[in-house]
């Protein structure tokens, strides 16, 4: 499986399962990135924190740690 983390920049995936727990798993749901939706990374900052990704037409910073909870296809 491969999670957002490990995703290049300039790429689409979709996402395919989360596995966070509790409030990690609320905040990431609350940004609205759910089980199918389309992820677009934009821009990985140099090193690797935060994560530039396009959701649903917005654009969102997401944290490393946040992005290895995000299993995608």
């Amino acid at each position: 499986m491969k999670t957002l983390k490990e995703i290049a920049c300039g790429q689409t995936v979709k996402v395919k399962k989360l596995t966070g727990e509790g409030p990690v798993k609320r905040r990431i749901m609350d940004m609205g990135i759910t089980k199918d939706v389309l992820v677009f990374v934009r821009k990985t900052a140099p090193l690797g924190d935060p994560i530039e990704v396009t959701v649903r037409g917005y654009e969102l910073s997401l944290r490393k740690s946040d992005a290895e909870t995000i299993e995608v296809e």
